[in-house]
């Protein structure tokens, strides 16, 4: 049964960092591509960034190019995301998904609850 749970949101100062991480399950992490999608209250889902099987090739929305850094650990099945640099209009819950810029995970059973990014001063 596939299971993705997100961790390590909270609470950052405009320019501060967080780092956060998706415990994948139930699947060959390896073989999927992996993306981060993130939901601002009142706003639509937006695509943040993907990275394939192999962590060679990662692609970002350009708001957040320079700033976040996406990258994979296929011994532990876990997707990680860096955000350096952070500004208030990064403040959203952020999920995890399997795919490249696909939802296909986002609000199944088989997505998590999200983790949430507030950044404020």
């Amino acid at each position: 049964e596939v299971q993705l749970v997100e961790s390590g949101g909270g609470l950052a100062q405009p320019g501060g960092s967080l780092r956060l991480s998706c415990a994948a399950s139930g699947f060959r992490f390896i073989s999927y591509y992996m993306s981060w999608f993130r939901q601002a209250p009142g706003k639509e889902l937006e695509w943040v960034s993907s990275i394939d099987g192999n962590d060679n090739v990662a692609n970002y929305t350009d708001s957040v190019k320079g700033r976040f850094t996406i990258s994979r650990d296929n011994i532990e099945s876990t997707l990680h995301l860096q955000l350096d640099s952070l500004k208030t209009e990064d403040s959203a819950k952020y999920y995890c998904t399997r795919g490249w810029k696909s939802k296909m995970d986002i609000g199944t059973p088989r997505g998590g609850q999200g983790t949430q990014v507030t950044v404020t001063s």
